[in-house]
């Protein structure tokens, strides 16, 4: 069953090559969706895909690339206007900060 997850993840997450971490999680895994940093210092993700694979990748977001420091991730179910912010022939896209 296709799922779409809105994550926010907290801690040492920005500076630290998360973003790239997660589009090639997602990517490997066959996901669709997006990353983006935000100003108060977390990494917004969506993630769209099987149910079971999104929960694996976001397992991987725990523990992210070797200089994170991953506190805490909150979880929502998204919907399909947030799946439209990826840009236009992305499977997965890395988006400008907000």
């Amino acid at each position: 069953m296709n799922v779409v997850r809105h994550v926010v993840v907290h801690g040492r997450v920005q500076g630290v090559g998360y973003r790239a971490f997660v589009e090639q999680e997602a990517l490997m895994h066959g996901l669709q969706g997006w990353v983006r940093n935000r100003r108060d210092g977390t990494v917004e993700v969506l993630f769209e895909g099987d149910a079971a694979v999104v929960d694996v990748v976001i397992e991987c977001c725990r523990r992210g690339p070797f200089a994170a420091r991953v506190e805490t991730i909150d979880q929502r179910p998204g919907g399909p206007a947030d799946i439209k912010l990826r840009r236009p022939g992305d499977l997965f896209s890395v988006l400008p900060t907000v």
